[in-house]
Parts: structure tokens; C-alpha cells; sequence
């Protein structure tokens, strides 16, 4: 196990090629911000099937679940059907924006040990589907918003080795805060980036976290717009103590000045619809149907002038 404060002199002395995300990344954001549907909402369908859907509704992008029990778990996703997903994505002209973990920060050292593995599991599966860009791995962190000051310190050492795992595959780990987490802040997430600093370790954007917590939009994408290579959009409603998040458009959300916000940025990213756990493990969900209700917002991603397409 290897500690943030080991790890900036191990990695120069160890790894020859320090490469840098913002050397690998597209550097015109007026043509490479996509929008996209994330595979999280399509447990039920094959990759390949979902990724079919996606294109067919006229998606730019996807994210691919990599968690155990989901069909993309690298120890599931075998070799034929990674071509098929692999050949799907040219096929249909549609790239793969991340890989989606779900992986508790402050597990026991055994159970972070293997965490360990299944990040660099995820990142050669990204690689082997995606060879021409470094994959991106977008995790939540868990804990609970009580904990934050206590566990904060632990935390940084255990996202050392997450950003070493990510130098030595060519990857970027994503970190996201949430609603219900020890990280759910803004300045949470901000504080853990700038304690690590790491070209490895950087955010990914959801605001429907920030928004239950009646956070400014634009405060929030200005506390973490400059380390941020991932976006998620949702909408929610209620508040920290009860609260549902559902599909983009259903709540109060104005996506125009949003992405209008993020067009002006330097963000180099993707933006990507998450059907929510609370919506897609009801009884009846169609992945289909909200795959096409989430889209309808396409139309005022077209209007911020940010899509490929």
C-alpha cells in the first residue's frame, strides 16, 4: 500500500514516462464535448446492446459500469463480447467517455488492497476498448457527511494510491462528491485534489449533489471547473434529509445556461446522463424509455452550441 506522501518521489523515481491528461486529452472543447447516457441506467441489456441503443437515439458517448455483477465487470465482459463492444463503438461513431466504479475509499486495508486491483482491472479494460485515449475510471468515495473532518486526512493517503494506480495505467481516476458521503462538498472534493496533486486524480462534476444542499451552479462549477474531466447530469428534488434524484428535465435545472457555463470553461470532458439507483432499480423501469426521455434535453445541448454533433 503506498501513501500520498511516498508517492510523488516514488512515481519520479520509478516511472519513466510522467504523461499528463492535459496532453492527452482533446484540446478544442468547441468540438469534443459530447453528450452522452451512461450504461448504469442499462444494467438489464449486454454493453453492446445498450451502446446500440444509445447510438441509435443519437447519443455521442457512453459510460460503462465496470462494478462486480454488472455486465461490463471486467471478470465478466469476456474477449468476443469486448470486440463486439470495441467494434460497436466505431461502427456507430460513438466513443466511450468513462468507465463508472463504485468503490468505498476507506474500506478495510485488505478490501482497499483489492480496490486497488479492480482499478487497474478497470483501467486495461478501458485501454482495450478505447486504445487512443487514457481511460477515465469515475468513482464515488462513500463515508458520511459527519465523518469529513475526521476521516479527510485518511482519505488522502488512500487517494495516493489511487493516483498511483492511475500513473502506472495511462488512466485518470475521477473522484465525485455525494449527497450522502464524507466528501459532498465543493470545497470537500477541491481540498482532496489540491492535497494530492495528481495529473491522476481529478473530479468528476455532478451538481445534483450540490443542488440538494442549495448550492449556487455556478459557484460550484467554479470551485472544481479547473480540475473536473468528467460530468454527470441529473436532476433532484428535496433536500439532504429526503431527497430523489430523477432524469435530467424533470426537475428545476436550466440546462442552457449550464452547458452554456461549461462551454465557456476550458472543460475538455464529456457530459453524461446517470439514471439514478433510486430510478432504475424500480420495479418496471424501462432502460430504453429513459434513455429516450433523458435525451429530449439534447436539443438544449445543441442550443449551448457544445455538441460534436
Amino acid at each position: 500500500m503506498i501513501h500520498r506522501r511516498k508517492f510523488v518521489g516514488l512515481a519520479a523515481a520509478t516511472i519513466p514516462f510522467a504523461w499528463s491528461p492535459a496532453l492527452a486529452l482533446p484540446q478544442n472543447s468547441a468540438t469534443t464535448i459530447g453528450f452522452g447516457f451512461s450504461l448504469y441506467g442499462m444494467k438489464s441489456l449486454k454493453p453492446f446492446d445498450a451502446l446500440r441503443h444509445c447510438a441509435e437515439v443519437g447519443y455521442d458517448c457512453v459510460e460503462l459500469p465496470t462494478m462486480p455483477d454488472w455486465p461490463g465487470a471486467p471478470s465478466d465482459f469476456g474477449a468476443e463480447d469486448r470486440k463486439r463492444f470495441r467494434d460497436g463503438l466505431v461502427e456507430y461513431k460513438i466513443r466511450l467517455s468513462a468507465l463508472m466504479e463504485n468503490i468505498v475509499l476507506l474500506a478495510e486495508p485488505a478490501i482497499h488492497d483489492k480496490n486497488l486491483v479492480r482499478l487497474r482491472e478497470a483501467a486495461e479494460l478501458g485501454h482495450e476498448l478505447n486504445p487512443t485515449a487514457p481511460t477515465i475510471i469515475e468513482t464515488v468515495m462513500g463515508g458520511k457527511p459527519d465523518e469529513w473532518l475526521k476521516v479527510r486526512n485518511r482519505m488522502v493517503d488512500r487517494l495516493g494510491d489511487w493516483a498511483h494506480v492511475g500513473h502506472q495505467t495511462n488512466s485518470i481516476i475521477a473522484i465525485k462528491a455525494h449527497i450522502g458521503g464524507a466528501a459532498h462538498l465543493p470545497e470537500d472534493l477541491r481540498w482532496l485534489l489540491d492535497q494530492v496533486k495528481s495529473p491522476s486524480l481529478k473530479a468528476a462534476f455532478d451538481y445534483s449533489h450540490f443542488q440538494l444542499r442549495g448550492l449556487d451552479l455556478k459557484d460550484s462549477w467554479e470551485k472544481l471547473a479547473s480540475e473536473t474531466v468528467f460530468i454527470h447530469v441529473k436532476d433532484s428534488l428535496g433536500d439532504p434529509q429526503k431527497f430523489q434524484f430523477v432524469l435530467p428535465g424533470e426537475g428545476s435545472i436550466e440546462y442552457v445556461p449550464y452547458l452554456k457555463m461549461i462551454r465557456e470553461s476550458d472543460y475538455q470532458g464529456d457530459v453524461v446522463v446517470e439514471v439514478s439507483g433510486q430510478i432504475h432499480s424500480r420495479p418496471g423501469y424501462d432502460p430504453i424509455a429513459a434513455c429516450k426521455k433523458s435525451y429530449e434535453i439534447a436539443s438544449q445541448f445543441r442550443q449551448a452550441n457544445v455538441t460534436r454533433r
